[in-house]
């Protein structure tokens, strides 16, 4: 997360629409600049190659984002057939070609196999770190290092469309998984090769690219800041617990309150105006603060 003292004390969830062709920190600094926000990170990347969803937080919504890493997320991919490249994507070099000629009965039964836990090596293109030096700086020297598999869970894969050459599927997955590398092992099964050449975030956490604003959208607004959403988007699913005055002063302290009738693991807490305060974990008829609203930072 990135912060300054210029700025606006702003505090809210943007949800944007990146286009390609930018990085994502490109999307979080420009958004920055233009809500004035003193202070602001994003929850996940993605490639300048690819589009779509991306969750910015700002001020104390850093705070309550953490669980956003973690969370699972759906892709529109497409595939084209026949054709390897070194990054798994349209950015590499072709490494080999092969004739194409499959039927869409076979497409969906290979699909089918991936669906479930699966292993799946990372790319060497991939900003995973090897002795402090990512990955894909080893694969611009020409160096392929060994790969450990991980364990990720592909929940679905819908073929959108197939005119025989190119395939377009809509993935649902877990933290971790590279679709670049799903791309590949996809045409590797059918025997042809593959590479991936779009692919755009849709949903991830409850949000759906349906929410999302794009750069330009945002800068031509009026008022900026209309855009941003309560810092209780990110936390939605949780239940809420309400405190009356003196238990919010306490909560805002940090201090651990009696709760004898909560029975969530986790909670979001308002005060008596229905205010949101942070979050806290019950255990054993206490309340504990977990995430505590700062309110010198409040706007």
């Amino acid at each position: 997360m990135g912060a300054s003292k210029r700025g606006l004390p702003l505090d809210g969830v943007l949800v944007m629409d990146k286009q390609i062709g930018l990085s994502s920190n490109h999307v979080l600094q420009r958004a920055r600049r233009i809500l004035n926000a003193r202070k602001g990170g994003h929850t996940g990347t993605l490639d300048p190659f690819a589009t779509g969803l991306m969750i910015l937080c700002f001020g104390e919504a850093t705070k309550f984002s953490a669980g956003m890493f973690d969370a699972d997320k759906s892709y529109l991919a497409e595939v084209m057939l026949g054709e390897e490249t070194e990054t798994g994507d349209n950015t590499g070099l072709t490494v080999s070609t092969a004739a194409v000629n499959v039927s869409l009965e076979q497409l969906n039964d290979v699909l089918s196999r991936f669906i479930g836990r699966i292993d799946q090596i990372p790319p060497m293109y991939s900003a995973l770190k090897r002795d402090g030096k990512p990955l894909y700086a080893y694969a611009r020297e020409g160096i392929v290092l060994e790969r450990e598999p991980r364990t990720i869970t592909i929940f679905e894969i819908r073929l959108v469309s197939f005119d025989g050459m190119r395939a377009v599927i809509d993935v649902s997955c877990s933290k971790g998984t590279y679709i670049r590398t799903l791309a590949q092992d996809i045409g590797r099964a059918l025997g042809c090769g593959a590479h991936l050449t779009a692919l755009r975030r849709s949903r991830t956490a409850g949000f759906s690219i349906e929410q999302a604003i794009t750069l330009e959208a945002l800068e031509a607004l009026p008022r900026a800041t209309d855009a941003l959403l309560p810092i209780e988007s990110l936390i939605s699913e949780l239940p809420i617990v309400q405190l009356d005055a003196s238990d919010a002063a306490r909560f805002g302290h940090g201090q651990q309150l009696t709760a004898p009738d909560v029975k969530a693991e986790r909670l979001r807490v308002h005060g008596p105006d229905n205010d949101f305060l942070g979050t806290a974990r019950w255990q054993d008829g206490w309340l504990l603060p977990d995430r505590v609203i700062s309110l010198k930072e409040t706007t």
